[in-house]
């Protein structure tokens, strides 16, 4: 049995494997970048669960049901991050 407190970095490479990131290309706004990050969870928990779906794991039912409960999650993320109101940027003085 592999002992992950024997190698730090073999914790990090599995959570890499189960949990890849891409970098993100788009608009950079803090907004732009939190909701990104969701949306990755989002397609990566999809395809867990569809895979557990389909190996036999978890009834189509179930999968249905978390992945509508997924789909929620992410549509308040977008309400959150994209959807609303920016608030005005503060002036800054003017530089000495």
């Amino acid at each position: 049995m592999n002992d992950n407190s024997e190698n730090p970095q073999g914790a990090d490479a599995k959570d890499q494997f189960f949990n890849p990131r891409g970098s993100y290309r788009g608009e950079f706004t803090p907004e732009q970048l939190a909701f990104n990050a969701n949306l990755q969870e989002f397609a990566n928990r999809v395809s867990i669960l569809c895979n557990l779906e389909t190996g036999g794991r978890i009834p189509a039912d179930e999968a249905y049901r978390e992945i509508k409960q997924l789909w929620k999650q992410l549509k308040e993320s977008k309400e959150e991050f994209l959807d609303a109101e920016k608030p005005p940027r503060p002036e800054l003085p003017p530089d000495e």
